[in-house]
């Protein structure tokens, strides 16, 4: 079982001031702030895992803190775990998930909070801090964990691709090894790049001014710098993508989807969908490696049903991917449980859903 909750648009209440040592470089400081925090909300069923996810801007001098909180089967509230603090730039804090939370009632795993005692209900609190921060959009993702994958038959994307550019992470092997080991590593920020590219979004010339010139896509560096996680060490933490696409325009979310039939009604709809999939080489034919954990587009389907991808990892990009080796291999539990994110314009609608987006 799966929902995703999109939560009310955000008028901090509570104000103060509060000190954060950041420990990846910046030191201390004191920081003013304003904090917002959720209604409790029913999740309907018994939760495993939840997933936040944003879009915000913060202006140099300010960043946020994103926290969660559940309610046991018993009626107990179990802490306030930290699920990310976020700036857009490190010019002040760096962007850090928070290991080491650890407790009876569950654990923080970069971006997702395990429970282990199921949860029936959340709530959210977001902390400003500094001056000129906003947040644009904030969701839950809670999920059960997944049952048997069942594949399903060819639907409503049949035959339908969309114009995702195609941006391949091989190509900036060795960039900036300071981020992830360089682009060897960068599934996510390329497909996201992919993703704003799609919709006609992204840095702006300027703003890409820092990249080598002989840069194959500067955009590519760009995103990966800006969604790096200190601690996690990594680029693939999947809420930063969303917030990140959020800087320019677009909004969006991280789910869990149950079957390539919920897929395609994105594609239908006009939408590209990131996912994230785990497999050894003979377990996805035409994908020419393994992976434990790889972040692609999927960008259509062909008239049979295939999986029509945007596969960074892969020479030449697109890849066509066999219907029901790609739901497996997404799907299962051994890999993400059908994570995805999906980012759009506010203008352009989503798909009809019975509450799973």
């Amino acid at each position: 079982m799966i929902s995703r909750v999109a939560l009310k648009p955000i008028t901090p209440g509570e104000r103060g001031s509060r000190g954060y040592h950041d420990p990846f470089g910046h030191g201390a400081a004191v920081w003013d702030y304003t904090r917002w925090t959720s209604e409790e909300i029913e999740i309907g069923f018994p939760a495993a895992e939840l997933v936040p996810s944003w879009t915000a801007r913060t202006p140099p001098g300010s960043w946020l803190e994103v926290e969660l909180r559940g309610r046991t089967a018993d009626g107990r509230r179990t802490r306030w775990y930290v699920m990310g603090r976020w700036a857009e730039t490190c010019a002040d804090i760096h962007r850090t998930s928070l290991p080491g939370q650890g407790d009876e009632d569950g654990d923080v795993a970069v971006d997702t909070l395990l429970a282990r005692r199921p949860l029936l209900a959340f709530q959210m609190r977001i902390t400003l801090y500094g001056v000129g921060a906003s947040v644009g959009s904030v969701s839950v993702m809670a999920s059960a964990p997944p049952g048997p994958v069942r594949s399903t038959p060819p639907g409503k994307a049949s035959g339908v691709e969309l114009a995702v550019p195609p941006l391949s992470q091989r190509v900036h092997a060795g960039h900036y090894p300071q981020w992830d080991g360089g682009g060897g590593s960068w599934c996510s920020p390329s497909s996201v790049t992919m993703v704003l590219g799609f919709w006609g979004r992204g840095p702006s010339a300027a703003e890409l001014a820092w990249v080598e010139p002989a840069d194959p896509c500067p955009a590519v560096d760009h995103a990966a710098r800006d969604t790096y996680d200190h601690s996690y060490q990594g680029c693939g933490n999947w809420p930063f993508g969303v917030a990140y696409a959020g800087r320019y325009g677009l909004t969006g979310f991280v789910t869990r989807l149950r079957s390539l039939a919920e897929l395609e009604c994105f594609v239908a709809a006009g939408i590209p969908v990131i996912t994230s999939q785990s497999f050894r080489e003979h377990e996805l034919p035409g994908a020419g490696y393994s992976t434990t954990g790889h972040i692609m587009v999927v960008a259509g389907f062909t008239a049979q049903g295939d999986v029509i991808a945007n596969d960074p990892a892969t020479e030449g990009v697109r890849r066509i991917y066999p219907r029901a080796a790609f739901e497996n291999v997404w799907l299962r539990a051994a890999g993400s449980g059908g994570i995805v994110y999906v980012l759009h314009p506010p203008e352009v609608p989503l798909p009809e859903s019975d509450g799973n987006w």
